[in-house]
């Protein structure tokens, strides 16, 4: 939930992705991130969790590595790492708002119930703490692993609207989810609000043979809907060049089924 306006200069920022501390993206929103805000901790997974979904680490011990000022690794998931950092890492100083990305790869459609950058903005969203989940269109988008990126639109745009989404008021159990598409920054003009389209991921599978004759797989790219996605969704937006804002909600309850289950188990 967020009581706008969140003064920018006096919050605490966490900063977290699933590409890992070192990626490319994550600097990129520290650099972009650092003269807003107050004070900025980063923690990120020590290595690529891309596709992790909002997984915990259960079976296996978990390692903080400190890698410089307000600055940690963590030998686990994005949901681990923002679990860590809330309840170990800042318990002392905990943060008011939080950062998730950049990411390297769009998170539109059904990639958002996948993504490690979108999960650890649903945890820190959780811990009541407002969050926004920040994604960068590539190149290789059409397959499960993302291209080359250009990173131009996220850098141009990136800062308004942190900015902007401050100003309003967030319901509670609501996150943001921001998509800039692969464009030259020159060539991305428009910010849109959308809602999530439809496009589902890994519909071909890739089956192969190791030396010893055994069947092994690789879940492939996903086949292109023909004829374009609906307006005002987050795909139409990737596909004209256009930012895409998204809210997204924690609560997943369809409740007008649940309005009709009550009158077949409960009578009413």
């Amino acid at each position: 939930m967020l009581n706008a306006p969140l003064n920018l200069k006096k919050a605490r920022v966490l900063i977290c992705n699933d590409d890992g501390i070192d990626a490319k993206g994550i600097k990129l929103l520290e650099k972009i991130a650092k003269p807003l805000v107050g004070e900025l901790w980063v923690v990120a997974p020590a290595t690529e969790q891309s596709a992790t979904g909002h997984s915990l680490s259960l079976r296996t011990p978990i390692r903080i590595k400190k890698r410089g000022p307000r600055r940690f690794s963590v030998s686990g998931t994005p949901t681990d790492c923002v679990l860590l950092a809330v309840n170990q890492i800042m318990k002392e100083c905990k943060p008011d708002f939080m950062l998730s990305g950049i990411n390297q790869g769009r998170n539109v459609g059904e990639d958002m119930t996948y993504s490690g950058t979108i999960a650890a903005a649903m945890e820190a969203t959780l811990f009541g703490i407002p969050a926004i989940a920040f994604s960068q269109a590539t190149d290789g988008d059409t397959g499960t692993v993302a291209g080359k990126a250009n990173f131009g639109p996220a850098e141009k745009w990136c800062a308004q609207i942190i900015r902007k989404l401050v100003t309003v008021d967030w319901p509670r159990d609501v996150l943001m989810n921001v998509n800039f598409p692969n464009a030259s920054a020159a060539k991305v003009t428009r910010i849109e609000v959308t809602r999530e389209g439809r496009q589902k991921l890994g519909d071909e599978i890739i089956e192969s043979f190791d030396p010893r004759g055994e069947p092994y797989y690789w879940i492939g790219a996903m086949r292109h809907r023909p004829g374009g996605h609906p307006a005002g969704t987050d795909l139409q937006a990737m596909e004209t060049g256009t930012v895409s804002v998204t809210p997204l909600s924690m609560d997943m309850t369809h409740r007008p089924t649940m309005k009709k289950l009550k009158g077949v188990f409960e009578g009413k």
